[in-house]
């Protein structure tokens, strides 16, 4: 019998995923700036197409950089 592993943002009961809540999306974005997969951070499939989209969106109004700056 396969275990059911609850998604940490359904557990939260967060039900909309904002992209103007940087430090939030900040915790699925790696060191180097890429989408942390769903196998790391155990996000359900509907969560982590929500949180792909707020990271890109985030992205495009300058909210969170797109790559890393090695020269800081």
């Amino acid at each position: 019998m396969a275990i059911k592993k609850d998604c940490p943002i359904c557990a939260a009961g967060i039900t909309h995923i904002d992209y103007k809540d940087v430090e939030f999306l900040k915790q699925y974005i790696t060191k180097f700036n890429r989408i942390v997969p769903r196998y790391y951070s155990k996000v359900c499939l509907k969560h982590q197409k929500e949180l792909a989209r707020a990271i890109k969106r985030a992205r495009y109004m300058a909210l969170l950089p797109f790559v890393l700056d090695l020269k800081r």
